[in-house]
């Protein structure tokens, strides 16, 4: 029966990004860092992590005590190796490999309205949230990244009560990737959306994703290119690369009807600056801009 070692290191957060690449090198099979149970996004209310744990997998057989020879001499050349703990190691059988990368993935509060859980979890209080059901999968977006959590609270904020008459129309999903973003359009209350991505597999999987959900009806899963679609959206979404978002800018702009509003996601904070010099000359009128880390998200809207 196939099996493997886990091995887990706990380290200082500031060594854990390097920590992360080099265990994702030397296994060849990625790695699980730390998810941490909070209730909020913001980095404000965040406290600062102290110590974070990062945990890979490597086949057997194989030279176990080499390899962790190779991941001491690594912890101790970062710095102080007094803060450096011993890695932890686990003999996982195939059944145990199987369901171990799961304990990473726990249900992710979003914003005040919304809850995404993977299907193995059941959260016993969802306190009034709309619950998006998502398995980590072969396509972008699961919640846990800061470009698809901005998003959300983006598009939570204008589907507020008070303002959701203004998205009565139908809203574009640009590059859905797992259908996170059309799924909770459409658990907030909106019953129209095109979910579009040039990848099939995506497509594929969204689809799926909105069955899960019991949203199929609301969302229409497809691989339509961008200047084969129709106008008069009155939200669009895209959470794609800063250049594709300047490339695309006119389109999407023509694309939205008078009043609506866009959401333009993916941005790193060094590349804001280039996205509001591509848009400064569409007739769109810049809104805000929400941070989360060295993530951006631009909202837009287009006069009425």
């Amino acid at each position: 029966m196939a099996a493997w070692y886990q091995v887990t290191c706990e380290v200082p957060a500031e060594y854990l990004e390097p920590v992360a690449d080099f265990l994702s090198e030397l296994s060849g099979c990625g790695v699980c860092t730390e998810n941490r149970a909070v209730d909020s996004f913001s980095a404000d209310d965040i406290p600062p992590l102290s110590r974070a744990s990062v945990t890979s997998y490597f086949s057997v057989p194989c030279l176990i005590d080499a390899q962790l020879a190779r991941i001491i001499a690594f912890l101790v050349g970062l710095g102080d190796a007094a803060a450096i703990a011993v890695p932890t190691v686990t003999l996982l059988g195939e059944e145990d490999w199987a369901d171990a990368w799961k304990v990473n993935f726990k249900p992710i509060r979003v914003g005040e309205r919304l809850l995404v859980t993977p299907s193995w979890e059941q959260p016993a209080d969802v306190q009034g949230r709309a619950v998006i059901v998502l398995d980590p999968g072969m396509a972008f977006g699961t919640g846990g990244h800061e470009t698809t959590r901005l998003c959300l609270e983006c598009l939570e904020s204008l589907l507020l009560p008070a303002t959701a008459e203004t998205l009565a129309g139908p809203v574009l999903d640009l590059g859905t990737g797992s259908g996170i973003l059309a799924i909770a359009a459409a658990k907030l209350g909106v019953q129209r959306i095109d979910a579009v991505d040039i990848d099939p597999q995506a497509v594929s999987v969204a689809a799926e994703n909105c069955r899960l959900n019991q949203v199929e009806h609301q969302v229409q899963c497809r691989t339509t290119p961008l200047d084969r679609l129709g106008g008069g959206y009155t939200l669009i979404l895209a959470n794609i690369l800063a250049e594709e978002l300047v490339r695309l800018g006119p389109e999407l702009a023509v694309r939205l009807a008078p009043g609506g509003s866009l959401i333009l996601s993916g941005i790193l904070a060094e590349r804001e600056e280039l996205v509001r010099s591509g848009y400064a000359s569409l007739p769109l009128q810049f809104t805000a801009t929400y941070t989360d880390g060295e993530w951006r998200c631009l909202l837009y809207r287009r006069s009425a």
